[in-house]
């Protein structure tokens, strides 16, 4: 059927154009499905029209026969009437004629009737087996395009958490550590700085402290040493 070609098989330009965006596959889907459920439609009817007409044939074919059946009665009957002296044998045999006429002409109908109901019951067989053909197909793309939606969710939610993940690992965080390590090295570094400075003055006040400190003790030993002497000296003088 034309409409299996139309669901998938657009032009060659369209179907590139649809693989570069997943919302076309989609939407040539259901376009698709649609079409189907209209074909399908269009099928039901026809389907609905050709049961008729064959239910018709059929019926005609009953009523022809029945109608024939009922002429030949008509006719036996009218040759009785001829035997027992009811009617004349020559009138008898004039209407049983018609008679005879009639059911031929009701066999006719009926041989008739038989052949288009044989035709429209081969009819309803094949657009019973299209009927069928484009529900399965109707159910088949629907399933499809179900997993298909699922699969674009899934895509796309993907796709837009792998982009910021790489948005964030390849941007954001990377820059933002890269300019905290040179800040932490350029404190590291003033700090250290720092530590120098207030190391060189602290060393020059020690060394200056230290030097006064040195100067201070031997002139107390000195001192300590003349006092000791003249003690000395003056004991000395007293025992004398």
């Amino acid at each position: 059927m034309n409409i299996f070609k139309r669901i998938f098989k657009i032009g060659e330009a369209e179907a590139h154009s649809a693989i570069d965006k997943l919302e076309d596959p989609i939407k040539l889907t259901e376009q698709g499905i649609r079409d189907l459920k209209a074909d399908l439609d269009k099928s039901l009817q026809a389907l609905a029209e050709v049961k008729a007409m064959g239910i018709r044939s059929k019926n005609e074919v009953k009523t022809n026969q029945s109608k024939a059946k009922d002429y030949e009665n008509k006719a036996m009957l009218l040759l009785k009437k001829a035997e027992s002296g009811d009617i004349s044998a020559s009138e008898a045999d004039r209407l049983a004629s018609e008679a005879l006429v009639k059911k031929a002409e009701h066999e006719g109908h009926t041989a008739r009737a038989k052949e288009e109901q044989d035709r429209f019951e081969k009819n309803v067989s094949q657009l019973d087996t299209n009927v069928k053909r484009i529900r399965s197909t109707i159910s088949q793309y629907e399933n499809e395009l179900k997993t298909l939606k699922a699969r674009v969710k899934v895509s796309s939610a993907t796709k837009k958490l792998n982009k910021q993940m790489a948005q964030i690992d390849g941007s954001s965080t990377v820059s933002m550590l890269e300019r905290m390590k040179e800040k932490v090295a350029e404190e590291e570094a003033l700090a250290e700085s720092y530590g120098e400075i207030a190391n060189e003055s602290k060393s020059v006040d020690d060394e200056i402290d230290k030097a006064l400190e040195g100067g201070v003790a031997e002139a107390s030993a000195a001192d300590s040493l003349a006092a000791l002497k003249a003690k000395l000296n003056k004991d000395k003088n007293k025992e004398e």
